[in-house]
């Protein structure tokens, strides 16, 4: 038996293509039904099986392994990355100016989320220009 996906249903799994990582809340808001019916149809799509995980999709360049683009892995991409090497070092950019880091960066953490800064003065920068949503950001954490 066949069961018709609606509007809904596909807009939340539009939506989660985009960025697995928002909330009920975020996607409620983003389609513009209640925060229940978007807990009720992801249940409901996840036990249909139509959402079998939600994953990261990793920036291989940026890890600094090479992908074996064998058939097997086209079609299983868990299968390409069998161990993460230990001693890997991430390629990062300023959050400010976009330049590499080459040495330790300065780091922003604001909430969860941490930003990565070439130089304490891009920092001082980046804090200027966002100092509104920072503090936004600071008085929702309490």
């Amino acid at each position: 038996m066949s069961f018709p996906l609606d509007e809904t249903d596909i807009a939340i799994l539009e939506t989660l293509i985009k960025d697995g990582r928002k909330s009920f809340r975020q996607i409620a808001k983003e389609i513009k039904v209640s925060t229940p019916t978007v807990k009720i149809r992801y249940e409901r799509l996840f036990s249909m099986g139509i959402i079998k995980s939600i994953s990261p999709i990793l920036d291989m360049k940026k890890l600094g392994a090479k992908m074996d683009l064998s058939k097997s892995s086209i079609k299983s991409p868990r299968k390409t990355i069998k161990k993460i090497d230990s001693n890997l070092h991430v390629k990062i950019k300023c959050d400010y100016c976009d330049r590499k880091i080459s040495e330790k960066p300065s780091i922003l953490k604001v909430g969860d989320i941490q930003r990565f800064f070439c130089c304490p003065s891009c920092r001082v920068l980046f804090q200027d220009k966002y100092q509104r949503r920072i503090k936004a950001l600071m008085n929702s954490q309490k």
